[in-house]
């Protein structure tokens, strides 16, 4: 099958796509708390639909992730990997329209997920039946793993899929949030930051005389850790110049003083601070969650050591406990290896655009197919404003190219 014939295809079914969109957008798949079976029924029965074959493994109850495959197994291997989960919608006043409504307007489609990522992976799934319903006779296998916990780390699903030998590949396309224009091929590390600290407890009218306030002295502790924002990384050629482009890409989208910053500096969030007991009451304890995301070319040991020094300078060694999760460091992949060239060729084609390659300063599952050695690209349908906060959309052009996009890419790679 020729690219031209299935982006024919494509648009001769837009309005199925459309309509699958629409559909899985309808259910809702929070998470917290994770309840995501509805959602993976609806995949399953698409899947049955168009007779692609695939498995459910559930590492814990309430945890399914589906793999679903199509091709010619030996070959080459494309793996796809989405999540069906949603952050929550939060409060729904807030919303200029019903957050799982699904409607189309002003020729967008609404609801929580449209963006991150339900569009995308709605999309890519419908690539890969149009390929399936019509006998695409492809060289290799396309994997597809569809897991539940992506918005809670991806503990029970991405990275225990790899942890357990079931994501194998050449090529990996993960469709997150990116724009139609650009697809990334670089992200930061996410460092979680837990700080236990531990006072001496007193009545409050002694204080600061009499006890020791946990509460106080993790004050003093998050300011000296802003410290960690003053780490960043250094390159030269390729990764310089993805770094400078994305650097103006986060200008262009933020529009924020500074903010260029979040791509080669350590960014430091002071999520979660939980301390003492009662008011009156000097407080014996104090824990402190932090979000540290980790540039290409730091090392998040270097942050560890960087925040060892901090509490030792503050006397507290003795009263702190530090524990870390999360990936330490960032990943990428070259510019130039197939996926990437692949893509840069089908937009150049599909919507005449020179795709911008770029890395991205938050992280995703992403990391787990680089950290494996499959080169790995984001690229899928988004409107960046209502990604994780109210009103959320995506256009429904974009969903279109995008499932275009990875019907042309899966020819490109394997056909």
């Amino acid at each position: 099958m020729q690219q031209h014939e299935i982006w024919k295809i494509i648009d001769e079914r837009q309005e199925d796509l459309i309509r699958f969109c629409q559909d899985i957008i309808r259910i809702p798949s929070e998470n917290p708390p994770g309840d995501v079976e509805d959602v993976t029924k609806f995949i399953c029965d698409f899947l049955d639909t168009y007779h692609i074959p695939y498995e459910i493994v559930r590492p814990v109850p309430g945890c399914p992730n589906i793999l679903a495959t199509f091709g010619k197994k030996g070959g080459k291997r494309v793996v796809f990997n989405g999540h069906c989960d949603v952050v929550p919608a939060g409060d729904e006043s807030k919303w200029d329209f019903p957050p799982y409504s699904g409607e189309i307007k002003d020729g967008r489609i609404l609801g929580r997920g449209t963006s991150d990522m339900k569009c995308g992976l709605a999309s890519s799934l419908f690539a890969i039946a149009m390929l399936a319903q019509h006998n695409a006779e492809l060289s290799g296998e396309i994997l597809y793993t569809i897991v539940p916990d992506e918005e809670t780390g991806g503990y029970h699903g991405t990275q225990w899929l790899f942890e357990h030998g079931y994501i194998k590949g050449d090529w990996g396309i993960v469709p997150e949030p990116t724009g139609f224009d650009n697809i990334e091929v670089g992200q930061k590390g996410n460092l979680g930051i837990h700080l236990t600290l531990t006072g001496r407890s007193a009545h409050g009218s002694l204080a600061p005389y009499v006890g020791q306030s946990a509460v106080e002295d993790m004050m003093e502790l998050c300011q000296a850790l802003k410290e960690l924002r003053e780490i960043h990384g250094s390159y030269d050629g390729e990764i310089a110049q993805v770094m400078e482009v994305s650097k103006q890409a986060i200008r262009d989208i933020q529009k924020a003083p500074g903010v260029d910053n979040c791509m080669d500096h350590v960014t430091v969030n002071f999520g979660v601070i939980q301390g003492g007991t009662k008011y009156n009451m000097v407080a014996d304890s104090c824990q402190a969650d932090i979000d540290c995301r980790v540039p290409i070319g730091v090392d998040g040991e270097q942050v560890q050591k960087k925040v060892a020094e901090i509490i030792e300078r503050l006397g507290l060694t003795d009263r702190c406990k530090v524990e870390y999760r999360g990936g330490r460091t960032g990943n990428y992949c070259s510019i130039n290896d197939p996926i990437v060239l692949s893509a840069r060729r089908c937009a150049k084609e599909l919507m005449d655009i020179d795709l911008i390659a770029a890395y991205q300063w938050a992280s995703s599952d992403t990391r787990y197919f680089r950290e494996a050695g499959i080169s790995t690209i984001q690229y899928g349908p988004s409107n960046a404003e209502g990604i994780h906060t109210y009103n959320e959309t995506v256009d429904v052009k974009d969903v279109v190219s995008a499932c275009k996009m990875y019907a042309g890419m899966i020819l490109d790679l394997i056909g």
